[in-house]
Order: structure tokens, then C-alpha cells, then sequence
């Protein structure tokens, strides 16, 4: 059986046309003949999905409406926690963590909805990269691509969407771990502002900029999951009637474009009016960033980095230690800044309702030579694919990931960002985007 959007199998599910266990056997079994670099998943839960599938399809035949995502197969990057399993946050410093007593909000809220996970999905070592290459669990490889890079931290979540074993998967972005992937494997992305979506039970890296978040095929599944996850929390903006105004960042979100991205960036840009707006010292939100992660990371993986730091990853230990080496007047400095364009980036909406940037500088690195050109310089992508993302992180706010609409080699993805707390508008948005030709989800490969 095919996968199509989540809400579509919910309601086959509801009407009896399909199973919850005819579709928790199709994405297990695609998951295991793809294999795990090539599915997403470093783990499967087949006794346990099954046996969730099996409890849907009784409410069903009872006449009983198990929930919106009735049926619907789910993953979850590996730091949610999964009741019974170790959350490894794909490291092998965790090889030894206690098993979680209980799943992770998110999952229980999922699950209360009708879905049913099927697995757990491969990520850079602690969230800590941009690539998914981890030397514990594998790659993930690119579905348009094998020979590329998923993007990451989430690649593992982003791949098993693109390649079609399940429709949504829950996954997490601290610095564009989630937005980066879904850029490079054509799938959308939805990081939410920052506090909106329930963290109890994912591991943490980054305390204050970390957000659960959402990766699927479809607009309006990507939305269905964020209310089921809001628990019926009211909004807290109110979306703008009439046409969308919206807005390119320029500066150093126009630096270090690739060429394959270039032509199709300004093209879609001329398209929307080529409204360009400038935010001075963007590069510093960047490296305030990146200075607040190496920071509170290596501060809640002290205990481990003293005990055996070798159990790390090289690149990952070495940032980690550098961390620890920061002077706390950086930090401070690093939040103060944080603050300072938080408040001058409110001023670019009431100009423009939605601002643009790329996802990722274009098409995703060679796994066996995983670099980007960077200000004339040849650089690792595992630390720089998220040169667009990283300072939306620092100002918390909300932006969902599209693909462009086009004949491309792989995938290239836009970064739409609106004021905290409107997600709505990115949806309205994003659906304009799409209703015009200008973004649009590739097929998953063959």
C-alpha cells in the first residue's frame, strides 16, 4: 500500500477501506527493504506498532472513532522518549541510559490521536551537526540521492518522510536541525516558536533554543499534528486578511548562495514582488548562536566529557570541549545580543507579514566529500549547512520549510518565517505558495 497524507489514511482507516495494520506492515516493511541508511530508521517497533495498529482497527470495527490520525504511521527522531527503549540521542555515551518509563508527551498526544510509531529515526550524535553522518548508527542517505547528505541534525525523520515510509515524523530543531533536512530532501518542515509544542520527555541539548517540531509531505497534515500537539491552546496571533505580503532577509542571507540555488531563488522572489529587507548584524545572531550551544551543550554533557570524552564523536567532542572553555561573558553577551535583534526584527513585520530565506545554500553536499563553499573558502558542512537557520533560532521564531517548485538535480527549499506565535499565517502562507505553483513536494523515489 502507497503512502499518502496522514489525513487521508486516517480517514481510509475510519471508513474501513484500509487497516491501521495494513498500513503499520507497509511502512515496517519499506523501512526494512530500503534498510536503515536508506529508511531513516535506526530502529523498529514492530511488535509494539503492530499491536497498536491491531487496537485501532477494534475501536474501528466497534463503531468507535479512534482519533484524527487514525492509523497513521509515525517515526520519531531518537531523543523522544519511547517507553521501554533507551533514548540514545544517537550517541553511545547513552548506550547505557536507563529505559524510559513512558513516551514522550508528543508521542502520547500522537498516539491518544490514533497513530501509531513504528519507529525511532537516526540523527547527528546529540543533535550536534548538520549532516546525519554518525558513526554509531550510520547515515542517512539523501532519497534523491544516495550519494548526498540528509542534512541534519533530524536527517534520519526528514528521509523517512521523503522516502515515502511514513507521512509525518516528529523530530526537533535547535539550530535548524530539522529545517536544514527537510530543505535538502524535499519534504516540509515546520520548526514552531520557540515554547509552543511540549518538550517533557525528548533529551535536551540546548535548553533555550530547543523546539519539538514537525516533518511531513503535506500542508495540512504538518497542521492537524501541531493542534493535536497544542492540546486546543488558543493562538496567539491573529492572522491578516487579503494577500500575504512577503518579504526576502537580504544581507547575509543573500551571501554564499550556491549557483544551483541562485537562478531559482530570485526567480521565485520576482514572482512575490521582490520586497527585500535588510537585518544588520546578522552574522552576529549567527555566531551568538553557535556560542549559546557550545556553551549549555557542553555544560549538560560535562559529567560525560570528564568521565571518558573519547566516547565521543571527534568533531562532536571537540566542539563540546571548546564549549567548556568559553569565558561566561561571551554567554551573557551572546543573550544580550539575542535580545537586541529579537526586537529589531519585530520591526521587519509590520512591514512585511512574511519574511524568506533559503533553507539551506543549495543542493545537499557528497557524503564522501561533505563541504560547502563558505566566503570563498572550501568548509565542513556538518557545522555550517545551517548558515540560514541558526539566527532565526536565536530570535525564537516560528518558520516552515518548502520545497521550490522545479526541474532540479535535488531538492532546494525555502525558509518562510513570520512574528512569534503566528503560525497560521505561515500555513495561510505556505498554502498560497503552493496554490501558485512556487513550492511543491517531490514524489518520493522509486
Amino acid at each position: 500500500m502507497s503512502v499518502t497524507g496522514a489525513i487521508g489514511m486516517a480517514a481510509a482507516v475510519r471508513s474501513g477501506t484500509a487497516s491501521a495494520v495494513q498500513l503499520c506492515t507497509a511502512a515496517l516493511d519499506r523501512a526494512d527493504a530500503l534498510g536503515s541508511e536508506r529508511s531513516g530508521f535506526t530502529r523498529l517497533l514492530r511488535r509494539r506498532a503492530l499491536a497498536r495498529a491491531v487496537a485501532v482497527d477494534k475501536l474501528v470495527e466497534a463503531g468507535l472513532d479512534p482519533g484524527p490520525l487514525a492509523g497513521v504511521p509515525f517515526g520519531v527522531a531518537d531523543l523522544f522518549d519511547v517507553a521501554g527503549e533507551i533514548t540514545t540521542a544517537g550517541s553511545r555515551t547513552r548506550r547505557s541510559a536507563a529505559f524510559a518509563s513512558r513516551d514522550a508527551k508528543a508521542v502520547a498526544l500522537l498516539e491518544s490521536a490514533g497513530a501509531v510509531l513504528v519507529g525511532t529515526q537516526n540523527m547527528d550524535e546529540l543533535g550536534y551537526g548538520f549532516v546525519t553522518m554518525n558513526a554509531e548508527y550510520g547515515t542517512s542517505r539523501n532519497p534523491h540521492d544516495p550519494a548526498r547528505v540528509a542534512g541534519g541534525a533530524a536527517g534520519g525523520s526528514a528521509v523517512a518522510v521523503a522516502a515515502g515510509v511514513v507521512p509525518i515524523s516528529l523530530a526537533f530543531d535547535t539550530n535548524g536541525s530539522l529545517r536544514v533536512p527537510a530543505g535538502l530532501c524535499g519534504v516540509i518542515g515546520l520548526k514552531p516558536t520557540y515554547g509552543d509544542l511540549p518538550r517533557e520527555g525528548v533529551y535536551p541539548f540546548v535548553e533555550s533554543l530547543d523546539v519539538v517540531g514537525v516533518l511531513g509531505r503535506d500542508l495540512e497534515d504538518l497542521a492537524l499534528v501541531r493542534t493535536i500537539l497544542r492540546e486546543g491552546a488558543p493562538e496567539r496571533a491573529q492572522v491578516p486578511r487579503g494577500e500575504i505580503a512577503f518579504g526576502r532577509l537580504m544581507s547575509w542571507f543573500d551571501d554564499n548562495i550556491a549557483e544551483e540555488m541562485r537562478g531559482p531563488l530570485d526567480a521565485f522572489w520576482s514572482r512575490l514582488g521582490r520586497i527585500g529587507f535588510e537585518l544588520p548584524h546578522s552574522e552576529i545572531a549567527r555566531a551568538a548562536a553557535s556560542v549559546i550551544i557550545a556553551a549549555e551543550g557542553a555544560s549538560l554533557h560535562r559529567p560525560a566529557l570528564e568521565a571518558d570524552p573519547m566516547q565521543f564523536e571527534p568533531p562532536v567532542r571537540d566542539r563540546l570541549l571548546a564549549g567548556l572553555l568559553l569565558p561566561s561573558d561571551d554567554y551573557l553577551a551572546a543573550q544580550r545580543f539575542r535580545s537586541w535583534i529579537q526586537s529589531r526584527l519585530r520591526r521587519q513585520f509590520e512591514l512585511a507579514d512574511v519574511l524568506f530565506t533559503p533553507a539551506a545554500p543549495g543542493y545537499a553536499p557528497l557524503i564522501d566529500d561533505p563541504v560547502m563553499t563558505f566566503e570563498g573558502r572550501t568548509i565542513p558542512a556538518r557545522s555550517h549547512l545551517g548558515i540560514y537557520t541558526q539566527p532565526i533560532s536565536l530570535m525564537g521564531l516560528p518558520a516552515l520549510v518548502l520545497p521550490m517548485a522545479g526541474d532540479f538535480a535535488m531538492p532546494l527549499g525555502i525558509q518562510l518565517i513570520s512574528a512569534a506565535g503566528n503560525e497560521p499565517l505561515l500555513f495561510r502562507a505556505a498554502r498560497q505558495l503552493i496554490d501558485k505553483g512556487l513550492c511543491a513536494v517531490p514524489a518520493p523515489p522509486a
